[in-house]
């Protein structure tokens, strides 16, 4: 299975102050594993290049783009908001990140390949049209996404998120667009508060309860996202990839284990395979505990590679 490995040196040059959980090492721990483990050897790899503001645009307000340019300091830090902050080099890197997910995009669309995985930051499912928060700054797969429909001519698209967090600048981007399906679970009553009730018809949040295990995870997946996936149909998958849910982050209280990570990565492949032609970008979000991060995300590769 051709599967391509996009990133960016710019994804460990942002950085948000000491001992932030968004940290730069979050990147190289995946880059770590996946070269110790022989994973990159399998994969092509590429540089990530810099998302256009006309690009970015498709998910963004302009007016948002512009006066988060020009908020970018020149030394030391800007608040965003409590959680969120910039550097001088944090609107580069995140437009590099979209443009991670923009080249994932017609990698696989036009050039041959099956799958992507960006191994990029900040990370995006919280970045709405025109606000950063949640350590996002641009919707990486909403811009990806948009790229998918908008330039390259597909008609129907899914996303599923399964980061701990409710992926609410996503919701907020594509609730009420016919041609996007989200799927998500999340962890209910935990930042930001939001997605118990959907806001349109085309997307199928299935909160989980503090505490719930992989079982919780796989009916989700079994009873609610696989009937809505099947019923939509779509010509391509995208996934959110955030590895937080795991019982060894302290940022959520879901007690998720590697080998549901593994599981739903390979639920997501099986499902692509059958109705997409094997279509999948997949872009990294949340994960905090860097030892399972690591292993997980190598274990979500492995499954889009086509090994185990």
């Amino acid at each position: 299975m051709k599967t391509a490995y996009i990133t960016h040196p710019t994804s460990q040059r942002h950085e948000m102050g000491e001992h932030h959980p968004e940290c730069p090492d979050r990147v190289a721990a995946v880059a770590d594993r996946l070269l110790m483990r022989g994973v990159l050897d399998l994969m092509d790899q590429f540089e990530a290049p810099r998302a256009t503001l006309e690009q970015v645009g498709r998910a963004h307000d302009t007016r948002y783009l512009l006066e988060l340019q020009a908020l970018s300091p020149a030394e030391g830090y800007v608040a965003v908001d409590p959680d969120t902050s910039m550097n001088p080099h944090t609107f580069a890197a995140a437009l590099h990140a979209a443009g991670a997910a923009v080249l994932a995009t017609e990698l696989v669309l036009g050039q041959g390949y099956s799958r992507a995985f960006c191994n990029v930051r900040p990370p995006g499912h919280h970045a709405g049209r025109s606000a950063a928060s949640g350590f996002c700054f641009f919707n990486n797969a909403a811009v990806g996404i948009r790229h998918a429909l908008d330039v390259m001519g597909l008609e129907r698209v899914a996303l599923i998120d399964f980061d701990v967090h409710h992926g609410n600048g996503s919701e907020e981007i594509f609730a009420g667009d016919e041609r996007v399906l989200m799927v998500s679970t999340f962890q209910t009553r935990l930042y930001p508060f939001s997605g118990d009730e959907p806001t349109g018809p085309n997307l199928c949040n299935v909160p989980l309860k503090p505490y719930s295990e992989g079982d919780a995870l796989r009916a989700a997946v079994t009873e609610r996202w696989l009937p809505a996936l099947q019923a939509f149909s779509p010509q391509m998958i995208f996934v959110s990839a955030g590895f937080d849910a795991h019982r060894e982050d302290d940022m959520s209280h879901l007690m998720w284990r590697d080998d549901d990570y593994a599981w739903v990565s390979r639920q997501i492949v099986s499902f692509a395979d059958s109705w997409c032609e094997g279509r999948i970008v997949s872009t990294l979000e949340g994960g905090y505990h860097l030892g399972a991060l690591a292993r997980c995300a190598e274990l979500h590769v492995r499954a889009l590679i086509g090994l185990d």
